[in-house]
This record gives structure tokens, C-alpha cells and sequence, in this order.
């Protein structure tokens, strides 16, 4: 009798060892099957900080998922245009993109918000206000309608004033002046009476040496020394009123996104968080280079706008943001939630970050 339970625990076992053995099997078939995905981006193939950001990220990926999910990133141009990244990502074209939500604004109103407008929050607050003040929610909440999740995607921080061809003295220099400047800044420049217009990075050289236009910003030093832009234009101009923090953001298809296991989706808001922040460092580094190199190097004019300049300019935003924040409530909504957090947190800074700024 004592045999035949011996036998019966061993069949028992042996039965359980088999099923955890098929079980592994069919788990270790889940975990090597792979994704493939294809991600677009707004920017040159491998270009310094944007262009490297989105294949730092695909990296990432590829580690941490073990292989499980492979992103391929195309530049500008390759798959789709500069500017077709989000219709793209939308109509499942491409699973992901990396961009600058204020690129859609005609498409989404409130979308410059997401990306950076003038005179508004810095990439610390920005990076503060989506993650805890309730930013990322709304902008999931705007994009959702059009089948796509957005994610933090890196911050250049702080940009110049940009290149131009004329010296700016009064807030009349700026009429008729055709300048290149994307989001909200675009629709200040207007007011002004300038001349906004809309181009990709890879053409603005071209168009500012040959006179196409008279002025460019495109982000700070670190990829305007990249550009060359300092053979094209005489005078560089700062503070980047337009953009004193852009950030920018990965696009995802929303049904790519669901379909994938949880841990894969976990993944990537991962590697999208570390690559975001990783941006923001490497821009304030090699930004420091690369306006010395600017200045000393290649001797260029650096002009500061000046304070009735910026002034006007920041009436001529208040003005704006409050017509549009009227007439639009689901622009409204976003706003009053971005003023109410860059309200307080400037009041913080008065007495930690900003306290000692001007001290020499």
C-alpha cells in the first residue's frame, strides 16, 4: 500500500512538472516574440539632441523589453514630412513620432501649451506641471480624440532670441520683418506687424542666406552652431522670449499602445521619461560649449532685445492668450491650469531658485 502512494506522489509530480515545463515553454515563446515598430520624427536623421533623442530612445526599448519590442526611427522626410508626423501617428502609419506639439496647432488650438509659448514656464516647471500639476492629463485628454498618447519627449530649455539680419531697437523694426517662428510666438509676431513663416530646420539656412527670409529662431546654440546659422545671419539676438522652455513629446498611436502587454507599455513611459530628462541635460551642457565656440570662436555679434521690446511683446501675449482662451473653452481649460501653476510656482522661485540669480 505504501508503494502505491509513493507512485501516486510521483505521478502527481511528475504531472506538475510537465505542466510548469509547458507553462515556461509558452512564456518563454511570449517573451521572445517580437514587435516591430516604426517611429517618425520632425527632425534630420541623427541630428544633435532632437535628431539623437528619439534613437537614444529606441534603445532603451530595445534593452529594457529585452528585445520584445524594436522601434526603427526615420528623419524628417524619410517616411513622412517634417510636419506629417502627428497625422502619421494617427492614422497608424507609424506606431510613434517625436515632435513639438505646437506644430499642430492649427489642427489642436490649445496644443502650443504642450510644447512652450511665450513669456510662459521654463523646462523645470513645464517637467513640474505635467507630471504633478495635472498637465499630462489634459494633454492626453486633447490628443485622445485623434487615436494618439503623448509623453514627454525631452526639453531644449531656454532658447535664444534668434538670427537676424537687421538690428532691433523699438518694437517698430519688427514690421514687415519675415521671420521664422512656430506656435503662439508666431501669432505675437503678427501682432507686431512681422511676417511669421513656417519651415522645417533643414531649410532655414538656405532661406536665410538667400534672403527668403530675415530672421530664424530654431532652438539655442548647441544646433544653431550645427546649422551653421552664424554664416547666414549678422546679429544673434537673446532672451528667447517666444520659447523659455520647449519641450517636446512622443507621439503613440493609441491602438499599437493597447495592443501591447502591460510590461512593454511600461517600458516605454520609462525609456520616455529617462530620455526626456536626459535632453534637458545635455542641451544646458553642451549649450554652454557651443555659444562660447559662437562667440570667441567665430566672433558673433550677441544683442539683447530691448526691455520695451520685450515688454510690448508681453502685452501683445497676455492679449492674445486671453482672446483665445474666450473663444475657445477647451483652450481655456488648458490655460487656466497652466497660469494657475506658473503663478505659484514663480512665486516659490522668488525666494529659491530665483533668489540669488542676479547676485554677482
Amino acid at each position: 500500500m505504501l508503494r502505491s502512494v509513493k507512485a501516486i506522489v510521483a505521478l502527481i509530480a511528475s504531472m506538475l512538472i510537465s505542466a510548469c515545463d509547458s507553462n515556461d515553454s509558452t512564456s518563454n515563446v511570449e517573451d521572445i516574440s517580437t514587435v516591430e515598430w516604426t517611429l517618425v520624427t520632425s527632425w534630420p536623421k541623427g541630428f544633435p539632441g532632437l535628431g539623437e533623442a528619439p534613437e537614444h530612445f529606441a534603445e532603451k526599448v530595445n534593452i529594457l523589453s529585452r528585445g520584445r519590442l524594436q522601434i526603427k526611427v526615420y528623419g524628417a522626410g524619410e517616411l513622412v514630412p517634417s510636419f506629417d508626423v502627428f497625422n502619421a501617428v494617427s492614422k497608424g502609419t507609424a506606431q510613434m513620432g517625436h515632435s513639438a506639439a505646437y506644430y499642430w496647432q492649427k489642427k489642436i488650438p490649445a496644443s502650443p501649451f504642450f510644447a512652450s509659448i511665450p513669456f510662459g514656464m521654463t523646462a523645470q516647471e513645464m517637467n513640474a506641471w505635467l507630471h504633478y500639476g495635472g498637465g499630462l492629463e489634459l494633454w492626453q485628454e486633447l490628443y485622445a480624440p485623434f487615436g494618439v498618447v503623448p509623453l514627454a519627449g525631452g526639453n531644449t530649455g531656454a532658447q535664444m532670441g534668434g538670427w537676424f539680419n537687421k538690428k532691433i531697437t523699438t518694437i517698430d523694426d519688427l514690421y514687415g520683418l519675415k521671420m521664422r517662428l512656430p506656435g503662439f510666438g508666431a501669432d505675437v509676431l503678427k501682432r507686431a506687424g512681422g511676417i511669421p513663416v513656417s519651415l522645417p530646420g533643414g531649410e532655414l539656412f538656405t532661406a536665410l542666406e538667400t534672403g527668403a527670409i530675415d530672421a530664424t529662431e530654431w532652438v539655442g546654440p548647441y544646433n544653431d552652431l550645427a546649422f551653421g546659422l552664424h554664416n547666414a545671419a549678422k546679429y544673434y539676438y537673446y532672451p528667447g522670449w517666444h520659447e523659455p522652455g520647449t519641450n517636446l513629446e512622443f507621439l503613440i498611436n493609441k491602438d499599437a499602445l493597447q495592443a501591447l502587454p502591460v510590461d512593454l507599455r511600461e517600458v516605454i513611459k520609462v525609456a520616455a521619461r529617462a530620455v526626456s530628462q536626459d535632453m534637458l541635460d545635455e542641451y544646458t551642457f553642451k549649450n554652454v560649449q557651443a555659444l562660447d565656440i559662437l562667440l570667441n570662436e567665430h566672433d558673433v555679434p550677441l544683442k539683447v532685445f530691448p526691455d520695451d521690446v520685450l515688454l510690448r511683446l508681453k502685452q501683445l501675449t497676455n492679449e492674445l492668450l486671453v482672446e483665445k482662451s474666450d473663444s475657445d473653452p477647451t483652450l481655456k481649460k488648458v490655460y487656466d491650469s497652466y497660469y494657475r501653476f506658473l503663478i505659484d510656482v514663480r512665486q516659490y522661485g522668488r525666494f529659491t531658485e530665483n533668489a540669488d540669480v542676479n547676485i554677482d
